[in-house]
């Protein structure tokens, strides 16, 4: 069996999901047409996909987390945050409940997954969100992601068609990990500075 890993934020506690979480992971999502909005398949949209969520056994080197918020009446699920393997790529996926939005939890879960990433010897991480979702382009720009330029067509439950998604992509410092303008941009001053 594997050890699962729990992480704890500033204000957030992000652990595994459980089978006693099914009902309030389905009562979430039937209140938001959103969750089923995201570039990743990873994130429950049905009631099948929410149970697998919370009863799959979790590959170690790619965890996934619900996120919750802890308080005196015990912890409210607020989304969920994760990585799965997309073809050669580590992605990482997330998603906060409507009624949760703006309060900066989604990059403060990112973050930490993030940092949890590197310690795992993910030397890459990709992530996506469809065009017509700017504010989680914000997100994962404010987690340090950058555009690699590339949209890629997905599918969403929500436009029941494939959909433009941008391709986001980190890499720890140095490790040449990104292909946007930003990074040559950013190589080329270290390149100065260095000279």
């Amino acid at each position: 069996m594997e050890t699962e890993v729990f992480i704890r934020s500033d204000r957030l506690f992000l652990r595994p999901a459980w089978p006693e979480d099914l009902q309030e992971l389905e009562t979430l999502i039937a209140h938001d047409s959103a969750a089923c909005n995201l570039a990743s398949t990873c994130w429950p949209c049905a009631h099948d996909d929410a149970l697998r969520f919370v009863t799959h056994e979790q590959a170690h080197a790619l965890p996934q987390f619900v996120i919750t918020v802890p308080g005196a009446d015990g912890a409210l699920i607020v989304g969920c945050v994760g990585l799965a393997r997309r073809d050669d790529d580590v992605e990482l996926y997330y998603w906060i409940a409507r009624e949760q939005r703006g309060r900066g939890y989604a990059r403060e879960a990112v973050k930490a997954v993030v940092e949890l990433a590197w310690s795992l010897g993910h030397a890459r991480i990709v992530a996506n969100h469809f065009v017509d979702s700017p504010a989680s382009g914000r997100v994962l720009h404010g987690a340090g992601f950058r555009r690699t330029g590339r949209v890629a067509e997905r599918y969403s439950a929500v436009h029941k068609r494939v959909f433009p998604a941008r391709e986001y992509v980190l890499a720890p410092a140095g490790s040449g990990g990104f292909d946007d303008e930003m990074n040559g941009l950013a190589a080329n001053e270290d390149q100065k500075c260095a000279a």
